[in-house]
């Protein structure tokens, strides 16, 4: 065993305490530290894996899907190392098996379980080699410091292509993840919904793939769910939405999270899980691919996905004395829209909380708040009795709610977080949604569980085969 690794790894446990004394994470600076000693650090411990390294990447779902895989495998008897707080550059990736490796520079893992950053995926599969890369949808998020998507859809396909024996699995439903069968030559399974009452003929929310991404020519729709996501085809070359491997069918909003019927293996799975948003069913339908396509069985796997709890801010549920509060992070306007839709499927009254920050981890530029679909909010707002907003930039959330057609005695600024969540909290309203930005996030998801109980899935299954 090398020196350097077994000094890197105790310099990285070592980091982690000295960040945790001091009330950070550690998540991220075990692995920088780590890798300055011996860059060659993930490289050795990656190599220990015994069965699989498994890369969730994209704009939205990373950190839920990479979650309900660690469940699923965890649940089925592996161990497992996995990021799951969501830290996914590489020094976060390190940080998650320098945390695992005993003294000696040893792990014991049947599977990693990677979210890896889109921008990082290049330096990841240059240590790791993955076999599986699960890819789960992408969107404009945070230009100033992600390019234009163009450039970061390259990155990933270049980064992809000189994997010989990595297997994808593909959301279907979006186009400019679709293509990567063909850009990659890499054997591709897909996931997708099928249209159901909530499905549009027409979008009216920011979408980026109108062309097709190998002629150029307009697709056509037959439908959307939101965003780019739908059924699609190309007016010139005849690119299409590729058959599901599995499809949801049917999808319902419920008081406790999400159900629908899923086609697979030519017979239908009632799936249930304890998140809702049609993006949250997503990530559980990329998830679920990946398990199968593993060999596990599906019924232990709808098990455990019922089971899951969300993590921090990803439609995570609390009890503020018998009112449910909802925390979701938001970064771009395709996941912010889908937060709404979450509203608009809620029976009953809701106050809602908007915390806004522009720090460099959330991108300086807000400007995406003007392409997020609050005018939908105003065609309800009986619903809706209150928005607090706050965060460095909560005034601007303000005027953007105002130019959207909310009444303005329902829109209450309050920069201090604390009394803004306190002020949702005690509202009215028969149930609370709380959205932040990346860096209020977890001063946000830290006061919420001070002031109401977080709730926690019992052992119940409702899922099953018919």
């Amino acid at each position: 065993m090398k020196l350097r690794l077994l000094v890197a790894i105790l310099a990285g446990k070592i980091a982690f305490w000295l960040s945790r004394s001091r009330g950070n994470k550690g998540t991220s600076l075990p692995g920088l530290v780590a890798r300055k000693i011996y860059p060659g650090s993930l490289l050795d411990l990656a190599s220990q894996v015994r069965k699989k390294i498994i890369i969730i990447s994209g704009t939205n779902g990373k950190t839920t899907t990479s979650n309900m895989v660690a469940k699923m495998l965890s649940d089925a008897g592996y161990n497992i190392i996995v990021n799951r707080e969501g830290a996914n550059m590489i020094s976060g990736v390190t940080t998650s098996f320098i945390m695992n490796a005993g003294v000696n520079g040893k792990i014991d893992c049947d599977f990693a379980i990677l979210e890896v950053d889109e921008a990082s995926i290049p330096a990841v599969v240059a240590e790791v080699t993955p076999g599986v890369v699960a890819l789960t949808n992408f969107f404009r998020d945070q230009l100033d410091r992600y390019w234009e998507l163009d450039k970061i859809i390259g990155i990933i396909r270049d980064s992809l292509t000189v994997l010989k024996r990595t297997t994808l699995i593909l959301n279907a439903d979006d186009p400019l993840v679709a293509q990567f069968r063909k850009t990659t030559g890499l054997t591709s399974f897909f996931y997708g919904v099928g249209r159901h009452e909530v499905s549009a003929r027409t979008s009216s929310q920011a979408r980026e793939a109108k062309f097709c991404p190998f002629c150029g020519a307009p697709l056509s729709y037959d439908y959307f769910h939101y965003g780019q996501l739908g059924n699609y085809n190309c007016t010139g070359c005849g690119f299409e939405r590729p058959l599901p491997r599995i499809e949801a069918l049917e999808p319902a909003t419920t008081a406790g999270g999400t159900e629908c019927s899923l086609y697979y293996n030519e017979r239908k799975v009632s799936l249930a899980i304890r998140a809702q948003g049609l993006y949250n069913l997503y990530n559980a339908l990329a998830a679920l691919l990946v398990c199968l396509h593993l060999g596990l069985d599906i019924r232990t796997l709808l098990d455990s996905l019922y089971k899951y709890n969300p993590v921090a801010g990803r439609m995570e549920r609390f009890n503020y004395y018998g009112k449910p509060a909802f925390l979701s992070l938001v970064k771009n306007p395709a996941g912010f829209n889908e937060g709404i839709a979450a509203l608009h499927a809620v029976k009953g009254t809701i106050d809602i909380f908007i915390a806004i920050n522009d720090n460099e981890a959330d991108g300086r530029d807000i400007s995406w708040l003007w392409d997020v679909d609050f005018e939908s909010l105003d065609q309800n707002t009986r619903s809706f009795l209150s928005f607090v907003c706050s965060g460095r930039r909560g005034e601007e959330m303000a005027l953007r709610l105002k130019y959207a057609g909310i009444p303005v005695e329902r829109i209450i600024i309050k920069r201090n977080i604390k009394s803004a969540i306190k002020k949702t909290l005690a509202g009215q309203a028969g149930s609370a949604y709380l959205f932040s930005t990346y860096t209020a996030l977890w001063p946000v998801h830290k006061i919420v569980e001070q002031l109401a109980a977080k709730e926690v899935a019992d052992d119940q299954c409702v899922s099953s085969i018919s």
